[in-house]
């Protein structure tokens, strides 16, 4: 039987995310594997680690590039993102709380990138009048990992529904940076 890789990492970050001190072996049966077979494909909990901090750049750069951060309005740049950034949210909820642990130059490197492309869709909604800027664009970063580390938390919980996940982060997320044109 092939082993799953995407479906070990997203079963690893769900159980890490609640309990940081989740077993190898509860990781194991979590993902319908043995622990031998999860000792096969990582070497031991920092190697699980490192993997999903992999992981999940390289699935956080997918749903920004999916989402076309530079096409359009910032706004809708931005509601693309939460659509997209939906299927990592799990993975994404572990690594932006627990990964200062495990950094090494090149996860830095990676995480560096995203939050570059992350950071300048935040400026380009300044500059073009649609976001607030007495929010920084760097604190705009910020507020939305934590949204939609939140937001995958919740729905993990069940105290949200998948389906309200996009529409909660994008409502409260815009209705918070959106520039008043009132006067």
């Amino acid at each position: 039987m092939a082993v799953d890789r995407e479906q070990v990492l997203t079963q690893a970050a769900a159980l890490l995310a609640r309990r940081a001190t989740t077993s190898m072996d509860e990781i194991a049966r979590a993902a319908g594997i043995s622990r031998a077979t999860l000792h096969r494909h990582f070497a031991g909990r920092d190697a699980l680690i490192r993997a999903l901090e992999q992981h999940g750049i390289e699935r956080f750069t997918q749903a920004m590039d999916a989402a076309r951060l530079d096409d359009g309005p910032a706004c809708d740049a931005l509601r693309r993102l939460i659509t997209e950034a939906e299927q990592v949210a799990g993975v994404l909820a572990f690594l932006f709380t627990e990964n200062q642990l495990f950094e090494g130059a090149e996860i830095n490197a990676g995480w560096a990138r995203l939050d570059a492309r992350l950071h300048a869709l935040f400026r380009r909604g300044q500059e073009q009048g649609e976001f607030r800027i007495d929010l920084s664009a760097a604190w705009l970063t910020e507020a939305f990992y934590g949204l939609i580390g939140a937001g995958a938390w919740s729905v993990h919980e069940g105290r949200v529904a998948r389906n309200d996940l996009n529409h909660s982060i994008a409502e409260l997320l815009l209705g918070g940076i959106r520039r008043s044109m009132e006067k």
